[in-house]
């Protein structure tokens, strides 16, 4: 046997969510399935895809590490493509204050929200901060996820953003979960510059925007487009100087009012527009007409008791939905891919092919690597997770419940 020769075989179903590009529409529910399938892999790469019978007809097994999947379901790797899951402190006391009825924005204007997980950050070590990161990134695992997508947002200023994003490279080099670094700089106005947003985005485009791309620190670049956060225009004008440096865009769009954010991320050609719980028709109907990713995040509106983001219409319409879990101390301080699928498929009105879909190659197209992750196909890298049970429909039946028996990462095995 060799380490770096995998086989996978008899599994009850392979989940292929076979593609090279996001799935919009109706073609969410084509996952690909094979029965009794097999996958091998060599040097962290599939090589082979389809049944059983045929695998084995074109390997030699004894060559290989073999892993019997008898009565169980492989699927594609999980790719959370929004979280923020490096940040200092905790925000336990808000969310008692929203469980009596405070609103979210209610608490960020009396210095709650993100500028106190700001204050937390800034007062946090390098140190601190890597611990914490890697281990919310150890829970991501055993659930499942191989890539994760990770937002800087809690420094609000040059030296703390830079650290985040230090942090975050740091981690993708020494955990089997690959990281995609966003910088979100734009996250809130800091108090030094309160009631100066525009002064603030002047100083995040002349000063922090050009030491992140500097340093190549983030692939990515986001702002909170919001009512009484940063306007459209404040946002575009950011977002217009990050692609001029290089970075893809996202946007944090129409989460808590109609705001037009992700009518502007189609227009700047955003590869995702993200939570949409306040998202217009008008705006539906664009992300439908685009390559924009429009990413849903349950557990935020969930822990919020708000609205659930309009997924069902959002397919219908024929848009490109991807499903992410927004690890955050403030709004969501859950990573729970078990959770998530069960919000989605019982109150935003997904089916169960179609929450995999959003969470498998939707998600990678939401971090721009449909080329090599999200799907089970020939080429792409070993990531792959393998269940406890004979269907992908146990996942959001076992409601609640993480049935992920092993994590596969570039080919190696990792059992939760």
């Amino acid at each position: 046997m060799r380490a770096d020769k995998l086989l996978i075989r008899n599994a009850s179903q392979v989940v292929t969510c076979s593609g090279f590009a996001a799935k919009k529409g109706k073609a969410m529910s084509d996952i690909g399935i094979i029965n009794d399938g097999a996958v091998a892999t060599l040097n962290g790469l599939i090589t082979h895809v389809g049944t059983t019978k045929d695998v084995l007809s074109c390997i030699n097994e004894e060559e290989y590490t073999v892993i019997d999947a008898t009565g169980k379901a492989l699927l594609p790797g999980f790719v959370d493509s929004h979280t923020h899951f490096v940040f200092g402190g905790y925000r336990e006391e808000e969310f008692s204050w929203r469980l009596r009825g405070d609103s979210y924005m209610s608490i960020m204007e009396r210095g709650g929200g993100i500028v106190n997980t700001m204050k937390a950050t800034r007062e946090s070590s390098y140190d601190d901060l890597w611990e914490r990161g890697y281990g919310h990134l150890v829970k991501m695992m055993e659930m499942g996820v191989t890539t994760v997508e990770g937002k800087s947002g809690y420094g609000l200023d040059l030296e703390t953003e830079l650290m985040q994003l230090r942090v975050m490279k740091d981690i993708d080099e020494k955990h089997p979960v690959d990281i995609v670094s966003t910088f979100l700089g734009a996250h809130a106005i800091p108090p030094e510059y309160k009631g100066r947003a525009d002064e603030y985005i002047n100083y995040v485009i002349e000063t922090v925007l050009p030491a992140v791309a500097k340093e190549k620190l983030a692939g990515f670049c986001d702002v909170f487009c919001e009512k009484d956060v940063f306007s459209v225009k404040q946002s575009e004008r950011l977002l217009r100087v990050a692609q001029e440096l290089g970075m893809k865009l996202k946007l944090h769009a129409d989460e808590i009012v109609t705001f037009g954010g992700a009518e502007l991320a189609v227009e700047l050609n955003a590869i995702s527009a993200d939570h949409l719980l306040q998202v217009s028709d008008e705006g539906i109907r664009q992300l439908a007409d685009s390559n924009t990713v429009a990413t849903l995040l349950p557990l935020t509106a969930f822990s919020l008791r708000e609205s659930y983001a309009r997924g069902r219409k959002m397919i219908d319409a024929g848009c490109a939905v991807a499903l992410a879990t927004d690890l955050n101390p403030g709004s969501c301080f859950s990573c729970s891919i078990p959770l998530l699928i069960a919000l989605a498929c019982i109150y935003m009105e997904l089916t169960p092919e179609e929450a995999v879909t959003a969470l498998t190659i939707n998600g990678a197209a939401a971090v721009g690597r449909t080329d090599t992750i999200g799907s089970i196909d020939v080429g792409k890298k070993a990531d792959m997770i393998l269940l406890r049970y004979p269907s992908y429909k146990f996942l959001p039946y076992h409601i609640g419940m993480n049935i992920v028996e092993a994590t596969i990462k570039n080919g190696k095995t990792y059992h939760s």
